[in-house]
């Protein structure tokens, strides 16, 4: 299937596309004994320039999920962002892509186990659009899977077994007619939704879950809360979420690379508020959409400028 992506960083060196083949005995494919990141970069028409949003934290966490996995790569940081530059330079997108770093066990081994294994790191990119698409707010349920425990997959590290759980929520939620669902940890508190930080509005506080709540410590929920401190004058309360709270919030949405700012409208068929995208979070998808395009003097240092 032709995707739009001619190239990809493959053993070291940026190749064409169909030479980025791995074994079909790779453990990473056998076990899931691998880590990734989800990196958005924009096209600015105007500009005839592309803008990687918050490349070095996404970097900076592939690197702590890597060593959590055991994982070692050959790479710091910085060469991470110049290897993904390149790449993109290379493909001369002209619309917004989505970049995929992957860091995993490659050798041919019948083995679950992290050590001793081989590592492999390749990234590929390709042209991506809207992960969402209800413009006018997400409909939502809650699912009747739990979120992994850390102490089960690590929520915090992107692995790539772990998404399972993140799949079967998802499919879940499509196959019962709503857009996207919400996911309970395993004491009965708000996590996240299926691959998506979450934040609520009540009584004019914002609050998410606290990054000890099983949940992915959000490079945009960090940027979220800066946004909301800067532009709203709103401080995020971090604490454990109950259900019920879901239906009783004034405002709900989504955040996330991939879904980048989601208002939520319902949640198991009751209205969120007035059942209408909310002022903050309406506020927070206009000035999200701004920021990342590096049209924001005041959060340059977010963006990368291909």
């Amino acid at each position: 299937m032709d995707v739009g992506n001619r190239y990809a960083f493959f053993e070291g060196e940026i190749v064409p596309i169909a030479q980025a083949k791995v074994s079909v005995m790779a453990q990473a494919l056998n076990y899931g004994t691998g880590c990734f990141e989800g990196i958005r970069a924009y096209w600015n028409e105007q500009r005839q320039q592309m803008t990687i949003f918050q490349l070095r934290p996404h970097m900076e966490r592939l690197l702590r999920s890597c060593k959590i996995l055991h994982i070692s790569l050959p790479y710091s940081a910085d060469d991470l962002c110049q290897i993904a530059t390149d790449l993109l330079r290379k493909e001369d997108f002209r619309a917004n892509c989505y970049i995929r770093p992957l860091a995993f066990k490659s050798a041919p081994a019948i083995a679950c186990r992290l050590n001793d294994i081989a590592d492999s790191f390749a990234i590929f990119a390709l042209p991506f659009g809207a992960y969402l698409d209800s413009s006018g707010g997400a409909k939502v349920c809650v699912s009747s899977w739990r979120r992994i425990d850390d102490n089960i997959i690590p929520a915090r590290a992107k692995v790539t077994g772990g998404y399972i759980n993140a799949a079967l929520i998802k499919t879940d939620a499509l196959l019962a007619g709503f857009d996207e669902a919400i996911v309970l940890s395993e004491d009965g508190h708000v996590s996240e939704g299926s691959a998506e930080n979450i934040f609520l509005l009540r009584d004019g506080q914002l609050v998410t879950p606290p990054i000890t709540g099983n949940i992915l410590e959000g490079v945009t929920r960090r940027v979220v809360m800066q946004l909301a401190k800067d532009e709203l004058g709103l401080e995020t309360v971090e604490r454990q979420i109950d259900r019920t709270e879901l239906y009783i919030a004034d405002e709900i949405f989504f955040c996330g690379t991939g879904v980048e700012l989601q208002p939520v409208v319902s949640v198991d068929h009751r209205p969120v508020g007035n059942g209408k995208v909310g002022r903050v979070a309406g506020t927070l998808v206009e000035r999200y959409a701004s920021v990342v395009r590096g049209q924001d003097e005041r959060y340059l240092e977010w963006c990368t400028f291909v």
